[in-house]
């Protein structure tokens, strides 16, 4: 099993990222995490190992170098194999994302930040995340219910659309198909290039 170390300030510069990350963080993403980081503080130390690879954190590596800092807070991982090392790589990212919200707790607490003057996209949500309550006077009239109209279409009916034709009719019945048709194939029917 493997342990960790206490946090120590590693140099951004020695630290290498696994080069098959497959999580992707992009220039928007990685703009919060360093406006989070000028917020908080970087409170989430990376993972790394010995020789200084990256296990997890690459995001926060990112926003680091972006915010131009020298030394970030790291935690070294011992006693992980390679494979185990390149699993939890994967895992980090993924089962964070298995986890579901609970929306109308999110509603409330964004709303009380908001309240409170406190910038909400420093979470990662935005005011799209707060959920509002409808009112009666918020909510559409229902439509009045209307008779159905005659249709001006009826079964069997075909038109010719240039080269095409167009029926009102059913695909899976074949008395349909061979009059769109005129009898013939979907093959015959087909004016571009033979597949």
């Amino acid at each position: 099993m493997a342990k960790i170390d206490k946090v120590q300030e590693v140099s951004v510069e020695k630290l290498r990222p696994y080069e098959k990350n497959a999580k992707i963080h992009d220039e928007d993403q990685v703009r919060k995490i360093a406006d989070s980081i000028q917020e908080f503080g970087f409170l989430n130390p990376c993972l790394i190992d010995k020789e200084f690879r990256i296990i997890a954190g690459h995001g926060r590596v990112m926003a680091a170098k972006k915010l131009g800092m020298k030394k970030i807070p790291c935690v070294f991982v011992e006693g992980l194999t390679d494979a185990q090392r390149r699993a939890y790589i994967l895992a980090d990212n993924r089962l964070t994302e298995l986890g579901e919200w609970d929306r109308e707790l999110i509603s409330e607490e964004l709303e009380s930040l908001k309240d409170e003057g406190f910038d909400i996209d420093l979470t990662g949500f935005d005011i799209d995340d707060i959920i509002f309550e409808e009112t009666e006077e918020t909510l559409p009239e229902p439509e009045p219910e209307t008779e159905p109209r005659e249709p001006r279409v009826h079964r069997g009916e075909v038109w010719r659309l240039g080269r095409h034709r167009l029926m009102c009719g059913d695909s899976t019945n074949l008395e349909d198909v061979k009059r769109l048709t005129g009898g013939g194939t979907f093959r015959s029917m087909y004016y571009g290039p033979t597949l």
